[in-house]
């Protein structure tokens, strides 16, 4: 029981250590239709192994309803491609890998609250074990 308990806590452990972070765009920024914006994808330091699979950027225009999580409905798909996160110049304040995807807001996106969403894919340790994770952002279109 102990051991089970053990290895559930490492397992968490690592996940966490693998965690990605939408850094830009922030909440609540305001965007248009059409508009060409930058999704900063940060993922965190660790000292356990792991290789990047993918990342997936969604679009969810939802002005009268509360936006679905990312993890039920990703919405319209933005990018669907690799994720190579990579450190900056030892001087930037930047100390997390990160990758720049630049996207479309889709022209026929309505006024009012809209949400950012990215699925993040990975393979974690010596296994490897695969891990997968979703996190938003919410936006306004005007």
């Amino acid at each position: 029981m102990f051991k089970s308990i053990a290895c559930a806590a490492l397992f968490a452990a690592v996940a966490l250590a693998q965690n990605a972070a939408i850094t830009y765009p922030t909440n609540d920024i305001t965007v248009s239709p059409g508009q060409n914006i930058t999704v900063q994808v940060t993922r965190a330091n660790s000292l356990t192994g792991s290789e990047e699979v993918a990342v997936v950027i969604g679009f969810q225009s939802c002005p009268d309803y509360a936006c679905a999580s990312p993890a039920d409905i990703m919405g319209l798909i933005l990018y669907n491609g690799g994720f190579d996160p990579e450190y900056r110049e030892p001087s930037s304040p930047q100390v997390q890998p990160f990758q720049n995807f630049t996207v479309q807001i889709p022209t026929s996106a309505r006024s009012g609250t809209a949400q950012i969403g990215v699925t993040h894919v990975s393979l974690v340790g010596a296994g490897p074990f695969p891990f997968m994770e979703t996190m938003n952002q919410t936006i306004t279109v005007a």
